[in-house]
């Protein structure tokens, strides 16, 4: 049996050591303390470990193109700044090898799969159900991510290890079991003989073994999945949210309970890594450091909202710019990208370093859901709209360590400002949007929609896919559109509305041929291409 384990292990362990290509030196050395080792501990400690990752991958090719390539420049962080780059997603033609990765990628589902199963062994062989249950959560938390890309996916039959030559099925089936997945999850560790369940810590790089930590992440992933359906499907988004928020104790509500992996005491974070690719180190005229990022530049957008703020969060965001009497100017999305030894690197970077954790989800997020499911949809959130708001403000000055939240909220005036390019080549003299901050009551559940989503975009920094598909669901944050010579799409794509979805990979279509065609005809509703817009993506003003 032990002879067995240790094989297995073994699986594990070199599944994930050549699915990421940063350097894991703790991966091969003992995470517990010399005594308290068994052959279980190590294979259940590797197993989930391995599933943490693939949330957001700390492969740093798979996490450039889904979080810095894709999630960031279509949730409006982020810029893409490499001039060689003629395909990109920001200019919406981007090739295969850039849009496939959730689907095709050996770090994403390969590693979950294989991983989720020996997980569940594991749990059945010890007679504990709690390992088992926080990997599915970690699972709807990493293929929510990945639905939300492409829309209809193969999810009920996906096969071992990963292997999706299977039927797709429909988005609103896909939510429906991630709901079924997650209440049996936090039914399983609710209970009081599981509360005490002791997990080896070590291993738990997002919450350290706490059984209750995870019973919180579970809920919020929950709300957020159920106003991601409140258009969809209002009836099944309010009974999951108010369930989720029934016992507030069960809610990430602080930000000692934020959801993130904190991997990398010895090793780089992925997307440090991806954004300072190709950075340039010195000016040619001087020989002075330069002090912003590499292929990616934090973007026009959320400089626009937060210099028009006069955000003091944005020292914690972004790197100063390079551009002479100004603090913060971000670069455009949708571009034809200038030279980036010359031009493009004198735009604000972003700023993350190499240890911080890989954010998943924080308190201001949940609190800014409730928000809106009060004030937009008249659900029992268990408070008042505006209160959530204010504190989804507060939590989120207080996650990036900054002061000055009250004068912040009471500010009636400020507004966005628009782009004023130091180049001359990208101006937009049109201000995105005119929202203010403070509350206001009786205003409407437009205008309400539009301040709440518009602070919880500014407080979700970086998370990119979920910036993308809060704009996708309600169009808020208003964003910059794409230059016409930046719109690549041959008019498939519409500037001001943005890209809406992925399209499939090209191997589906080779490998998966009757599947996927069966899911552009029956699930899909509409063409298998970016202007397809998602089945919870159906908002009518």
């Amino acid at each position: 049996m032990k002879h067995t384990i240790y094989q297995l292990l073994t699986g594990v362990l070199l599944l994930f050591a050549t699915a990421c290509t940063a350097n894991y030196e703790e991966i091969n050395s003992n995470p517990y303390q010399p005594g308290d080792l068994t052959a279980d501990d190590y294979l259940l400690g590797a197993a989930m470990n391995a599933l943490a990752g693939c949330v957001i991958s700390p492969d740093v090719n798979t996490a450039q193109f889904t979080d810095a390539l894709m999630g960031g420049p279509l949730g409006g962080y982020f810029a893409p700044a490499k001039q060689d780059w003629t395909n990109t997603v920001a200019n919406y033609n981007p090739t295969d090898d850039w849009t496939n990765v959730f689907l095709k990628s050996k770090e994403v589902l390969p590693v979950l799969y294989t991983n989720l199963g020996v997980v569940r062994a594991a749990s059945e062989r010890t007679g504990n159900p709690v390992p088992a249950a926080i990997a599915e959560i970690i699972k709807v938390a990493a293929m929510h991510r990945i639905a939300d890309t492409y829309g209809p996916i193969p999810y009920s039959q996906i096969g071992v290890g990963g292997n999706t030559l299977t039927p797709y099925d429909s988005l609103e089936d896909i939510y429906a079991r991630f709901f079924e997945e997650l209440n049996t999850a936090i039914a399983i560790l609710s209970r009081p003989e599981n509360q005490v369940s002791s997990l080896v810590p070590a291993p738990d790089y997002v919450y350290g073994g706490d059984v209750t930590k995870w019973v919180k992440f579970a809920n919020s992933l929950k709300l957020r999945l159920a106003m991601r359906v409140a258009y969809a499907d209002r009836e099944l988004a309010q009974r999951m949210a108010e369930e989720a928020v029934a016992d507030e104790g069960l809610l990430i509500v602080s930000n000692a309970e934020n959801a993130a992996w904190n991997y990398f005491a010895s090793s780089s974070n992925p997307l440090y890594v991806a954004v300072n690719y190709n950075r340039v180190d010195t000016h040619e005229d001087d020989g002075s450091a330069c002090v912003t990022t590499g292929d990616t530049h934090a973007a026009a957008d959320i400089i626009c909202y937060m210099n028009g703020y006069e955000d003091p969060r944005r020292a914690a965001y972004f790197t100063s710019c390079e551009w002479s009497g100004r603090d913060y100017v971000g670069l455009r999305r949708g571009i034809v990208i200038p030279n980036h030894s010359t031009t493009g690197h004198k735009y604000s970077g972003v700023k993350i370093a190499a240890s911080d954790a890989l954010l998943w989800m924080n308190a201001a997020e949940v609190a800014f859901l409730r928000a809106e499911g009060a004030a937009v949809f008249g659900f029992n959130m268990g408070g008042q709209a505006r209160e959530f708001y204010e504190r989804g403000v507060r939590l989120s000055f207080e996650q990036w360590g900054v002061a000055g939240a009250d004068d912040y909220l009471a500010d009636e005036t400020k507004t966005p400002e628009a782009y004023d390019d130091p180049s001359g080549a990208f101006a937009y003299p049109t201000a995105p949007s005119t929202v203010t901050i403070k509350w206001e009551d009786g205003i409407g559940p437009e205008r309400i929609q539009e301040r709440i989503i518009t602070q919880k975009w500014i407080a979700n920094w970086p998370l990119g896919n979920e910036a993308w598909a809060d704009y996708r669901r309600t169009g808020y944050p208003q964003l910059l559109p794409a230059t016409d010579e930046g719109n690549k799409s041959h008019g498939i794509v519409d500037s001001q509305r943005g890209a809406r979805r992925m399209p499939y990979p090209n191997d589906e279509y080779v490998s998966n041929a009757q599947n996927v065609a069966d899911a552009v005809q029956n699930y899909l509703n509409g063409p298998d291409n970016m202007a397809t817009d998602l089945w919870w993506a159906c908002k009518t003003k």
